[in-house]
């Protein structure tokens, strides 16, 4: 589990392409990568990753902790992740897993991405940079004004957002006439320290983003469907009945 605070950026310096897999490498701060262990838990660019090798750059000292990172996206993670677009000097944002003790600041992110959202929009407002994320219309129900969201990794909270968006920004009757398919919109408002320490800032508009949806808040509103529809359906037919 992680808590969608982002430790800092860093450089992927090894990719290697294989069909359904792909192999690559991160390198950390020595503080960072202190006690990683093969088989661990990393967030890069919010998703869960394992470690599968630990090597050291040349260069550092013998007793230094190895601190290129290096894992395996498989075929599913590359479908529904923005991973398949790293290359080498690609930076990425890193969070390692929660351990018993520490504080969480965010909120729980599992690092399991249900898929990509896009920037449709940013602005600069003041000391801070509004960024719209446009994402699939079936997930607004879980997008509440307030509530959490992690995208890339980073816990935030969720500002405006609007349900009734196309791809190209029109309103629904307008999308169905043109046929572009219909979307939400979210947005997220980042401090400077938050564009410090993470990618956020760099996306440009029609940049893709890795979107977890808070578990918490998918599992009231699954709940809340499951209990009501029967209800509503039974009162229905009771009146048509009746």
């Amino acid at each position: 589990m992680f808590t969608g605070i982002t430790r800092g950026t860093f450089p992927v310096v090894a990719v290697e392409r294989r069909p359904g897999l792909l192999r690559y490498t991160v390198e950390l701060s020595p503080e960072l990568a202190q006690g990683a262990a093969i088989g661990a838990s990393v967030s890069i660019d919010g998703v869960c990753q394992t470690i599968a090798e630990l090597t050291a750059p040349p260069g550092d000292a013998a007793n230094d902790p190895p601190r290129r990172l290096t894992f395996d996206a498989i075929a599913e993670t590359l479908d529904k992740t923005t991973l398949g677009e790293l290359e080498v000097g690609s930076r990425v944002s890193v969070e390692r897993s929660l351990r018993a003790g520490d504080e969480i600041g965010g909120h729980e992110v599992a690092g399991h991405v249900v898929g990509t959202g896009v920037l449709g929009a940013r602005e600069e407002r003041g000391g801070e940079l509004a960024l719209r994320i446009d994402v699939p219309r079936e997930w607004s129900k879980y997008l509440l004004h307030k509530g959490f969201v992690a995208v890339d990794g980073s816990s935030l909270t969720v500002g405006e957002v609007f349900s009734n968006r196309s791809a190209s920004g029109n309103a629904d009757a307008e999308a169905a006439e043109e046929g572009t398919a219909a979307t939400a919109s979210f947005w997220i408002h980042l401090i400077p320290e938050t564009l410090r320490l993470t990618n956020l800032g760099r996306k440009q508009v029609g940049d893709r983003v890795n979107v977890e949806l808070d578990a918490r808040t998918v599992a009231l509103v699954d709940t809340v469907e499951r209990l009501v529809e029967p209800l509503v359906a039974r009162q229905v037919e009771r009146a048509l009945s009746g």
